[in-house]
């Protein structure tokens, strides 16, 4: 986004208002953000910013469904990354408001735009958000073993464990692509001799239960 443009700009300082704790001026620096938009592009950017300021999911919702609208009118490389954190947003206004449907079809479409986002942390979390919202982790052969030997890593500090396998599961979107990049990272730990014998056979047969979900 172009720093000098006086939209963003305003989302901008709008941006370090809340993150200073002045969210009455943030709302205010949004909402004058949306009243110089000239265009459906700024437009798009001022209404993702106004929605984080609504009273109620309701207007929350309605905020991020224009921005959506927005976005799919603008519809260019410009609003490619936009797409995971709408669908998100809207997900989450949904499942507060007890839809769990449409929720759950709004958080699958933000899987599907999660990779369009550049890599970074701002992508992991949005993946990390939407794969709790899928609750993508919870299910399937090996996951609860898996799960009961992360608990084992984290009381008895075995970091490097834990940094191997944690983003990779916590960021698990269900996918064979997920399924394989679990299981290679499983099997690095699994490779490396880090971890006790007993604890290394228990890998094993974890990675066996969770190799046939990676094809």
């Amino acid at each position: 986004m172009d720093p000098h443009n006086e939209v963003v700009g305003l989302c901008v300082a709008g941006m370090a208002a809340e993150a200073e704790g002045e969210r009455d001026r943030a709302r205010e620096l949004f909402e004058r953000a949306w009243a110089a938009a000239g265009d459906d592009y700024e437009r798009c950017v001022a209404a993702h910013y106004v929605a984080r300021h609504q009273d109620t999911p309701e207007e929350t919702l309605r905020w991020n469904e224009e921005c959506l609208r927005l976005a799919d009118a603008v519809g260019d490389e410009r609003v490619a990354g936009f797409y995971a954190s709408l669908h998100l947003n809207i997900a989450r206004a949904h499942r507060t408001s007890g839809r769990a449907e449409p929720a759950r079809e709004h958080f699958a479409l933000a899987a599907l735009h999660v990779d369009a986002l550049p890599e970074g942390q701002y992508r992991e979390w949005i993946r990390f958000a939407v794969a709790r919202g899928l609750g993508a982790q919870a299910a399937g052969a090996g996951f609860v073993e898996l799960d009961a030997l992360v608990e084992r890593w984290r009381e008895r500090g075995e970091l490097t464990a834990l940094a191997l396998v944690l983003p990779v599961r916590l960021g698990d979107l269900g996918t064979p692509e997920d399924g394989e990049r679990l299981v290679t990272a499983l099997r690095m730990l699994h490779a490396s001799g880090w971890l006790p014998e007993a604890e290394r056979a228990e890998l094993g047969r974890v990675i066996g239960s969770l190799a046939g979900r990676a094809r």
